[in-house]
């Protein structure tokens, strides 16, 4: 027994610590930005087992020079109610639950943009109850810390959206041979129609039911609220 204690008050320390590292990050990315991500560092070392020379497409922009289109695209397409909530949309998680419940399987996430880039900036692709628990956790660090405006700004500089490709300037380019700043309204909903999937699609860029998707987001972006 008292070598139980001891352990769990072992795990639970190292629990602490680690929550406090995450803490400390989120606080001081509140004005710096953060130079890579957990899903950046893990797809990099997945390029470099083929080709140990290969580099990540990735540079940060500010919020003022990504365009509109792009960030009422995404809350057109990931998040309709960012403003408002506080991390979680408890409908849109409602709604995905049933859904797959309907379907048998994951068919639907309910993650909002702060939950998204929770998962990005510290967590791993494996999906797993614990992951699942601890991003919950840092999702209520980061509205508590940052405001909405800083959270997309971050989220739209480490999406990833594609094969090695990271962030808002580096999909504008790689894409359609532009900047983040001079995207329409067309190309930036197709960007935030492959977001859920964006290795498939970089290379499926014709796949069924992508355009229909791009169709459906522009026709919501009049409706998106942004910070």
């Amino acid at each position: 027994m008292r070598w139980t204690l001891r352990i769990g008050a072992v795990l639970l320390a190292a629990l602490f610590l680690y929550n406090l590292w995450i803490f400390s990050h989120i606080v001081y990315w509140r004005s710096n930005n953060p130079s890579a991500s957990a899903f950046m560092n893990e797809q990099l070392a997945k390029l470099q087992e083929d080709d140990p020379d290969a580099e990540l497409r990735h540079k940060w922009v500010p919020y003022e020079r990504i365009s509109g289109n792009l960030k009422r695209a995404l809350i057109a397409s990931e998040d309709a109610k960012f403003v408002d909530h506080e991390g979680f949309d408890w409908d849109g998680i409602e709604a995905a639950f049933d859904k797959n419940l309907k379907q048998g399987r994951i068919v639907a996430g309910g993650s909002t943009i702060s939950q998204q880039l929770a998962k990005n900036l510290f967590l791993s692709s494996r999906k797993t109850p614990w992951r699942k628990l601890e991003e919950a956790a840092i999702t209520v660090m980061l509205e508590a810390v940052m405001d909405k405006r800083r959270i997309f700004e971050i989220y739209l500089n480490v999406i990833e959206w594609g094969n090695g490709v990271f962030g808002a300037e580096a999909a504008a380019k790689y894409y359609y041979r532009n900047s983040a700043a001079r995207l329409s309204a067309g190309q930036a909903a197709k960007l935030a129609a492959m977001v859920p999937n964006p290795r498939f699609y970089d290379a499926h860029r014709n796949a069924p039911g992508l355009a229909r998707k791009t169709r459906i987001i522009q026709r919501r972006m009049a409706y998106a609220d942004t910070p």
